[in-house]
């Protein structure tokens, strides 16, 4: 039975993907909480609570093409922009809240009391702070898994091909054993022939001579 790279590598390191697997749904649960404090302030947002959102949804978007790619291993590139992305965004996200939070709450303009809004404010930045840190793992580990997928993957192209070129020598090595064979068969059958007609002919001579 034939096993894919991929297959392979799942069997002998299943948890690193497994635990990829409960980081990318962490982090979606995250970014899926990290929704709540944005529409909470303001709904509907100001110009910076939608580059909030954004940048929930950039992670959001990235958990589930992690998913994706790890099943598939396609979407590598993409799932990689999204998660530098949605880094760049947290970080910018989390020092405005963290260090300018009298700031942000004017950008936010929120609807709601002062007390609330402080609080809303550091529910969001703790969100981010925490994705961030999730998503760093995250970018780490897929790394890895990904360049040990290669690897696996060009081993298991070398073996494929060296077995190509095993099966291919073989089948010269027979089909010229075959020819040999034909050719010996056809030479002793054409010198049976040749016999044949050296004794009929022979006997023919001979007659001749008698008659």
């Amino acid at each position: 039975m034939a096993y894919s790279p991929s297959s392979k590598l799942r069997s002998s390191s299943s948890f690193p993907y497994l635990l990829l697997s409960s980081l990318n749904f962490i982090l979606f649960l995250l970014s899926s909480a990290s929704f709540a404090p944005i529409f909470l302030l303001r709904n509907p947002p100001t110009t910076f609570g939608w580059a909030l959102f954004t940048t929930s949804a950039f992670s959001l978007l990235s958990s589930l093409i992690g998913f994706y790619s790890q099943l598939t291993h396609f979407c590598f590139i993409t799932h990689i922009s999204l998660v530098l992305a949605s880094l760049v965004g947290q970080a910018l996200g989390f020092l405005a809240l963290f260090s300018r939070e009298g700031s942000s709450l004017r950008l936010l303009e929120p609807a709601r009391s002062a007390r609330e809004a402080r609080i809303l404010v550091k529910m969001e930045c703790g969100a981010l702070l925490s994705m961030f840190l999730l998503q760093l793992v995250v970018l780490v580990l897929t790394c890895t898994l990904q360049s040990c997928w290669v690897r696996e993957y060009e081993g298991w192209e070398a073996e494929r091909e060296e077995t190509a070129r095993r099966r291919s020598r073989r089948m010269a090595r027979v089909q010229e054993e075959s020819m040999a064979n034909a050719a010996k068969i056809t030479e002793v059958r054409a010198k049976e022939l040749d016999d044949k007609m050296k004794s009929k002919y022979g006997q023919w001579i001979k007659t001749d001579f008698e008659g």
